[in-house]
């Protein structure tokens, strides 16, 4: 085990390698790391936006790169990315920033899973759209429908991890058929909903 800060980015490289180094290889890498500080934006919280989008998305970039250098390496590996149910649409308010930085990770992880794909690789990449998993980022969200345990939770992203599939909401029922309808829904619907 050892201690890793996402926002050290050049930590992220040692730790990485430090783990290959000491197994031989690596077989899989999952980005996970992320905030939830975000606040409306032209309310004076910047820098909640900012440490949200530089812990989601900058952070979660570096992991990527670090990974993706010792797939490429190793010519193989399956990297996992976490994404949101949320980054099927833009989200208001204090989600907003959250959101976004999860609909950047997510195009980030299909447009690798597009390169790897015309290369003929065999690395593989994976997102997951959690729904709402009872967390310590989510621990004093007042609505959060659908909500399992952290040990539902889990189970159901190893499941999906090992399904092989590209993108899969977790856990499946009922975030799935809920990703569906998010994306179809007029923007006037989802100002009543949110």
């Amino acid at each position: 085990m050892r201690a890793l800060d996402v926002n050290n980015h050049d930590q992220i490289f040692e730790v990485f390698r430090a783990f290959q180094q000491e197994f031989g290889s690596l077989d899989r890498i999952v980005v996970n790391a992320g905030i939830g500080k975000g606040q409306p934006l032209g309310t004076g919280k910047f820098n909640a936006n900012r440490q949200t989008a530089e812990t989601n998305f900058v952070a979660a970039l570096a992991q990527m790169e670090a990974a993706m250098e010792i797939f490429r390496e190793q010519n193989r590996g399956h990297l996992v990315t976490v994404s949101s149910v949320t980054a099927v649409r833009g989200m208001p308010g204090n989600v907003n920033t959250y959101a976004a930085t999860k609909v950047g990770l997510a195009a980030l992880s299909e447009g690798l899973r597009v390169e790897l794909k015309k290369a003929k690789s065999s690395i593989k990449v994976t997102t997951l759209y959690p729904g709402y998993i009872r967390t310590a980022i989510n621990e004093k969200v007042k609505n959060a429908p659908f909500i399992v345990d952290a040990q539902t939770g889990c189970k159901a992203m190893v499941k999906a991890i090992e399904s092989g599939k590209s993108e899969c909401f977790v856990p499946g029922w009922p975030w799935t058929p809920i990703g569906f309808v998010l994306r179809r829904l007029p923007v006037t619907v989802l100002a009543r909903l949110f």
